[in-house]
């Protein structure tokens, strides 16, 4: 069996290819599952944070929390 020049090159150049096609299929399919990844933390994201009024009145309860232990630090201080 007699192989020559172009069948040789024509058949490396092939499974260049398939192997490039391959790693570009991996690639993308990674892509299209990190760009649902991304989507489904961008729906769940809002749900976990924190509202500004819900902080600012939790705030409020801690500063005055702080400032009665301020109070009586200042009662104690003085006695």
């Amino acid at each position: 069996m007699v192989v020559d020049a172009q069948t040789l090159i024509n058949l490396g150049l092939g499974i260049i290819l398939a192997g490039i096609g391959w790693w570009g299929r991996v690639v993308w399919d990674s892509l299209q599952k990190l760009k649902d990844d991304v989507h489904e933390i961008e729906i769940d994201l809002p749900k976990s944070y924190v509202s500004k009024d819900e902080f600012h009145d939790t705030m409020s309860r801690i500063e005055g929390m702080v400032q009665k232990i301020f109070d009586k630090l200042d009662g104690k201080m003085d006695k």
